[in-house]
Parts: C-alpha cells; structure tokens; sequence
C-alpha cells in the first residue's frame, strides 16, 4: 500500500472514531472519573473507568474538542477495556512513544490507534491526540 493510500486510510479512520464514537458517554456509578483539558486548544475530556479489581471493566468518555483528541478518546476506551491498569498504562507508554517519533510497539489489542500515528509531524497536535491517554494515567495514579 502506497503512502498516500495508507495516510487516506488513517484518516479515514480517524474521522469514524470521531463522528461514530465508540463509548461516548458517562459511566453513572464509575468508580474513576478524571476531568482534563488542554487549555492550548480547548480540548476536554472526562473520562470515566469501571475498574473491577485491576481490571477495566468498562471505560467512557465526554467531552468536546477536535477530530484528533475526542477519536483518540474513542480509540483508547475500546483499547483499555478488559485489560489490567498496568496493562492499558504500558498501552499509553507506548502510545506516548509513537506521538513523540520514537520506537514504538502497537499490538493488534490496541486496535485503530495507530491511525494516530501521523499526528507526531504535528507537535502542536500532540497534546490533543495524548489528552484522554492522560487523563488515564492521572486518574491511575490518584488510585494508588
């Protein structure tokens, strides 16, 4: 697949995630909820985890902002869902290293995020594409 080709698919995919969000919404009872916001851009998000255990039973996301930060969201709560807090933290490592240009390792669990992954041309981009992963390891941190 040529490049252009392949940079058509990522965005296709990116603009899915942002106008058919995967779990968008509220969890009422969650046991997790992490306001962020990037003051830049005026990008915002609250996320909220059911987290069983250690696991991630289910994960939610609100918020408004542009196609980059709400379809990361989405891409990041179908990603975390089922897994343990370290394991969707070391899915935000290596997240993260994609966003900055460094080695990176995107396993298929982790689904369309590395659609994202043009975004790392774009410095000013990266705060959006990073804010749910954030506010994830905001919120994971305060727990502990």
């Amino acid at each position: 697949m040529s490049f252009n080709n392949l940079d058509q698919l990522y965005r296709s995919v990116i603009m899915d995630h942002y106008k058919n969000p995967r779990n968008k919404g509220v969890i009422e009872d969650g046991s997790l909820t992490i306001d962020m916001n990037n003051p830049t851009c005026g990008d915002r998000i609250r996320l909220t985890l059911d987290v069983e255990g250690d696991i991630v039973k289910d994960a939610k996301f609100d918020g408004e902002g542009c196609s980059i930060s709400m379809s990361s969201a989405s891409m990041m709560t179908e990603a975390i869902k089922g897994h343990t807090i370290s394991e969707a933290l070391a899915m935000g490592h290596e997240f993260s290293q994609m966003m900055l240009g460094n080695d990176y390792e995107i396993t298929e669990e982790m689904g369309d995020i590395e659609a994202l992954s043009g975004v790392a041309k774009f410095p000013a981009r990266i705060k959006c594409a990073t804010l749910a992963w954030k506010a994830l390891e905001k919120g994971t941190k305060e727990e502990e």
